[in-house]
């Protein structure tokens, strides 16, 4: 598995209209998309800091993936990203490794990003995602 970069940080925030304020006006980012995944339950909310972004996400569904997060752990680090190429040979090599996927195929993520979780069993307890950009 070839890693170019860490695509983004996923953060969970029980709301964006008060996360986003913190990140431009303390920070000094720039929100450049806010985007609604449906199939994930989850509305998003993108900032760049060098080549890596910062994804916010805030629960359209209290039953969703970010909403049971928050419940249970609180707002904060819900996941780390790594850009790669050939996802599909990612996820194959990861599973011939031992690593327990939690999606065995790549799926649409924001941005358009084919996506793909590691369970935190096989990644040191980190939520991890392989995303890659077929646009590119």
């Amino acid at each position: 598995m070839e890693i170019s970069h860490i695509e983004h940080i996923g953060i969970a925030v029980k709301s964006l209209d008060e996360a986003i304020p913190y990140y431009e006006n303390v920070l000094g980012l720039k929100c450049y998309a806010v985007e609604e995944v449906k199939d994930q339950r989850v509305k998003t909310a993108f900032f760049k800091v060098g080549q890596t972004k910062i994804e916010l996400l805030e629960t359209t569904d209290p039953e969703g993936p970010i909403g049971k997060f928050i419940e249970k752990r609180g707002e904060g680090i819900h996941h780390l990203a790594y850009a790669v190429k050939n996802i599909e040979g990612a996820i194959s090599e990861m599973e011939s490794k031992g690593v327990q996927m939690i999606d065995k195929a790549p799926r649409k993520g924001a941005e358009g990003l084919h996506i793909a979780f590691l369970h935190p069993k096989s990644s040191g307890s980190v939520l991890t995602e392989i995303c890659e950009d077929k646009n590119k």
